[in-house]
């Protein structure tokens, strides 16, 4: 038994020595790519949103697949993260332009960008522990339509002109510190990602899969249901703050009208596609959807795209959305439990994917010289 738990402890750290070398790899390769490719390459807009992405969606998937708390406020917790961000970031000299009708805003100083990130997600977890009070005691659907409620409800408020002095009204928020840099996102979404992956190893990510998988024997065994679900929703709040404040960033403005449910359900389909239980699915997936719906799909749109002299029918601006809903479909339909499942990217894992797949191989190559025979 001693044997087992030191190879198993090995592994561990093998699996993590190699995440954090391919992590290592990543930095280095975009690093490099910065200086050889315009800024304004669209590998560095997809680079730059997946890896925001790849944050809220590995938020929702420790509410959603470790804890079994199905919530859609998702988009609302980054809509608060990213007003928090903008309004405690922007220069003073540069507020009565920003905050025209309202006599420059009722906040007049502004906080380092690092700092107003952090405080974006305590704003945000401080926001979903309230909210949790009564909502939690909810299940399944019911808590959905709840937390959606909220998202809509705190999208109407703070376009409300009664809080214009702070959140400027259905104004825009610009001209707050944006980076510059792909490395930033991927840098902060990295640290965030690691540290959500270390509480789902810890006693309390066991808990909340033990939660998931069985509320009443979960209890039995003295879990307290209604702290450890109030803590994986304050916790994915905090995150999805966070990936609200990179996403301020990213856009260099922000409304509460980019805000809706849609995206609360687009990190739903990367979840889903990824894997509901997995972080290393929800990463894949983010950077896919991304790339798919921003980059690769794009000549979709272009109604005279030629071939040679044939001009390819069908072709029109909005046709892209309807192929990537098509590929989403499909995907959904023979991948049913996502790219990943519940499974993670580990060495161990690989050797037994390219294991099964040279036994398939073998298997059909078999077949085929029986059958020749």
């Amino acid at each position: 038994m001693k044997n087992l738990n030191n190879n198993l402890q090995k592994e561990k750290i093998r699996d993590w020595l190699i995440a954090a070398g391919l992590l290592l790899f990543v930095f280095v390769l975009i690093f490099v790519l910065e200086q050889i490719l315009p800024r304004t390459s669209m590998l560095f807009t997809v680079l730059k949103k997946g890896a925001i992405y790849a944050l809220v969606a590995v938020s929702m998937n420790l509410l959603n697949g470790f804890t079994g708390l199905f919530s859609l406020g998702q988009a609302g917790f980054m809509m608060i993260g990213a007003y928090t961000y903008a309004v405690f970031t922007i220069p003073v000299a540069l507020r009565p332009a920003v905050y025209q009708y309202f006599d420059g805003g009722l906040i007049q100083f502004a906080i380092p960008v690092f700092a107003a990130i952090l405080l974006a997600g305590l704003v945000a977890a401080l926001f979903a522990f309230l909210i949790g009070l009564p909502v939690l005691h909810l299940k399944s659907d019911y808590l959905a339509i709840a937390t959606l409620g909220f998202a809509e409800i705190m999208r109407a408020l703070f376009q409300w002109d009664k809080l214009g002095v702070i959140t400027n009204g259905s104004n825009l928020l610009r001209k707050y510190p944006v980076f510059r840099s792909t490395l930033f996102p991927f840098f902060v979404s990295g640290i965030c990602i690691a540290l959500i992956v270390l509480l789902i190893n810890s006693t309390y990510g066991r808990a909340f899969k033990a939660i998931r998988d069985d509320e009443v024997a979960a209890e039995a065994m003295g879990i307290n249901l209604a702290s450890h679900k109030r803590l994986a929703f304050t916790i994915s709040s905090f995150f999805a703050g966070i990936s609200g404040a990179l996403l301020a960033m990213f856009q260099t403005t922000i409304q509460a009208n980019q805000f809706k449910s849609a995206m609360t359900y687009e990190i739903l389909l990367i979840v889903v596609i990824g894997g509901i239980g997995s972080v290393s699915g929800s990463v894949v997936s983010s950077m896919l959807f991304i790339a798919c719906s921003e980059w690769w799909l794009r000549f979709l749109d272009n109604n005279n795209l030629m071939i040679g002299d044939f001009r390819v029918p069908l072709l029109r601006p909005g046709f892209r959305k309807v192929v990537f809903a098509v590929v989403i479909m499909l995907i959904v339909i023979f991948y049913q439990r996502g790219i990943m499942g519940e499974s993670e990217f580990s060495i161990k894992g690989m050797k037994k994917f390219f294991k099964n797949c040279c036994k398939k191989i073998g298997k059909k190559n078999a077949a085929k010289n029986g059958g020749a025979k």
